[in-house]
């Protein structure tokens, strides 16, 4: 990550949600839970709550952009600006022997 945090583990992850899960069970509520559960694990409650949403984007339940294709995006970004950059450097080779091919002599 650019922010030099360290991600969570996946199974710190996995827990905060279902602790989540667990708290609004246990008040029987369709909402919240997010910043008692990061209280008690040390985690900011917005983080708890991105991982709650883009899970149930995983699993189909809200519409959006799925964790696989978010690094299939990344991926063909990448892959697009070293294309570009390929490109850009073949341009520049192409003009620099179309000079010294040119028959007319320079001034």
């Amino acid at each position: 990550m650019g922010n030099g945090r360290r991600p969570y583990p996946p199974e710190v992850r996995e827990r905060a949600v279902r602790l989540v899960y667990e708290w609004r069970a246990a008040r029987d509520q369709d909402f919240g839970g997010f910043y008692e559960v990061g209280e008690q694990l040390g985690i900011h409650g917005e983080s708890i709550r991105n991982w709650l949403r883009q899970g149930e984007v995983d699993q189909g339940v809200k519409s959006g952009v799925t964790t696989s294709e978010k690094s299939r995006l990344v991926e063909l970004e990448r892959e697009n600006r070293e294309l570009r950059r390929a490109n850009e450097i073949l341009k520049s080779a192409a003009a620099f022997f179309a000079r010294e091919l040119d028959p007319q002599p320079r001034r």
